[in-house]
């Protein structure tokens, strides 16, 4: 498979997977965790959740900027692993929640996010730039999208297992103290505890009900000081999650550092077979590649912020809406986000094979072909949770009647099914897109121009907080619909610029 690709692919790939580890424990338990820690809604999960997001791949344009200005880049990626680690530790350390705390544990929670996302931006976009040099060697030019694929599907192998690592520490820990797991109870324990009996008489039955469920003693005599233990042992398991992500990212810190030297430097860009350095590009064609990656990086924001619902909008719905059973197994809201890892790394060659096929009868979209149809893919996905969502009640309902019951809820192979469809959109867009950027940025602007592609998806993410926001107040058809129209607007931009995209990446 890495046949005919530069030796240092497979480090590279190797020293990204426990950035990847980390992100997806984050994006299975994050929203999740928030809620739960601080007893904050949808919304004001979604806001802090959306920030976060942003600024994880916004701050990626800012680490491009140090590593060009610098023209350290080697240095700048081994920062970024540094603190992307400290992040984690602060967010790894258990904290219970009271009056007295909980606005500066909410402020330092947002200080250990920005840690990590900040340490992400010096690290992501420049290793991209590092990668994209590999493939500048005339050698390996040819094989530079395959090449950026493969490295996308290596570097999601880690981000498999954080969404089953995550929930599973969390049980442990419930069970190691008397409990056990239900995803409905926390938002409960945070209404008993403001209301008490005052909660409403639907919900106050349901949460009697769990309780005297998940209680491995039977129905304690104070409900509120169950509520307060419970809350507090089910949110030291989630730190108990983030502190794995640690020992991820000291593995990928050590695998880096073991190949830095054997790693090409964009700083000194000069073709790999020593023919010496690149020739200057005239004005005229900087301004036109720049042009060309601004129309792309404003079309594959609304694909983000459609795509990164899978760690919001969707993950509430798998908790709301979602039988989460298979094969008569337990299963939880977190380790749906396994899905999307998974089928990035079983259908990373479908796809390369597919394209490979493409190329031998001459009939192989070009790389921005290939990103318009993955917008068109992504719409798909949603009006399949469009249609299937008609006749849902509403949230407000749902939460009213403290939960649905197992009859009403939905099959989870609904949200494996819009995964997969997402997958393979994604597989058309992101890799690809970073082999686009690769290939038409200036030279003197790889880092910049990487960390420009991280921002565009930074925007979409920031722009997660309108599905969280549509998803509390509108009917859940109608959240889904947004997404629908946002990338297929996307798809029919791209084919609108697609001869001027081809032309400007063949100069």
């Amino acid at each position: 498979m890495f046949k005919g690709h530069p030796r240092g692919l497979i480090a590279a790939s190797l020293a990204n997977m426990g950035e990847r580890f980390g992100f997806y424990t984050m994006m299975a338990i994050l929203s999740l965790f928030l809620m739960s820690k601080f007893g904050l809604d949808e919304t004001g999960s979604g806001w802090i959740y959306s920030t976060f997001y942003f600024s994880i791949y916004g701050m990626a344009f800012f680490g491009g900027l140090i590593a060009d200005k610098t023209r350290n880049y080697k240095g700048t990626i081994l920062t970024g692993l540094v603190l992307m680690s400290l992040g984690y530790l602060i967010l790894s350390i258990p904290i219970n929640v009271n009056e007295s705390n909980r606005t500066i544990l909410i402020v330092l929670t947002c200080f250990a996010l920005f840690t990590i996302s900040f340490g992400n931006g010096m690290f992501k976009g420049n290793l991209q730039a590092l990668v994209g040099q590999m493939y500048d060697n005339p050698k390996y030019q040819s094989k530079r999208d395959s090449g950026f694929s493969l490295f996308y599907m290596f570097i999601n192998v880690g981000a498999i297992f954080a969404p089953f690592i995550a929930p599973a520490i969390r049980n442990w820990w419930l069970s190691r103290s008397g409990f056990s797991y239900d995803a409905n109870l926390p938002a409960l324990c945070h209404q008993y505890i403001a209301k008490g009996t005052a909660m409403g008489e639907q919900a106050l039955e349901s949460f009697q009900s769990l309780v005297s469920t998940v209680s491995s003693t039977g129905m304690p005599a104070d409900l509120s000081a169950f509520s307060t233990k419970y809350l507090d042992t089910f949110n030291t398991g989630f730190h108990y999650s983030f502190a794995i992500a640690i020992i991820a990212m000291l593995i990928s810190m050590s695998i880096y550092i073991f190949n830095k030297k054997g790693f090409p430097d964009p700083a000194d860009k000069r073709v790999a077979s020593g023919e010496g350095p690149v020739v200057e590009m005239p004005l005229a064609e900087v301004k036109q590649r720049i042009y060309a990656l601004l129309a792309v990086f404003g079309v594959v924001i609304f694909f983000w912020f459609s795509f990164h619902q899978n760690g919001l909008t969707l993950t509430f719905f798998a908790k709301d809406y979602t039988l989460l059973k298979i094969a008569g197994y337990e299963i939880t809201a977190e380790m749906f986000q396994s899905v999307n890892p998974f089928f990035v790394v079983f259908l990373t060659p479908v796809v390369m094979a597919f394209f490979g096929w493409l190329r031998a009868k001459g009939k192989e979209p070009s790389t921005p072909g290939k990103i318009a149809i993955g917008m068109g893919i992504a719409a798909f996905a949603y009006i399949l949770m469009t249609v299937v969502s008609f006749g849902l009640p509403d949230l407000s309902d749902v939460r009213t009647a403290g939960g649905l019951s197992d009859a009403q809820k939905v099959t989870p192979f609904l949200l494996i099914g819009t995964y997969l469809i997402l997958t393979i959109a994604e597989l058309f867009i992101s890799p690809l897109g970073i082999s686009f950027v690769s290939k038409v940025a200036p030279p003197k602007l790889q880092g910049v121009m990487q960390g420009m592609w991280l921002l565009a998806t930074g925007i979409g993410n920031q722009l997660l907080i309108i599905g969280a926001i549509f998803y509390k107040s509108i009917p859940i058809w109608a959240t889904w619909s947004i997404f629908v129209v946002a990338c297929g607007l996307s798809m029919l931009t791209m084919i609108l610029m697609l001869k001027w995209l081809e032309r400007v990446s063949r100069q």
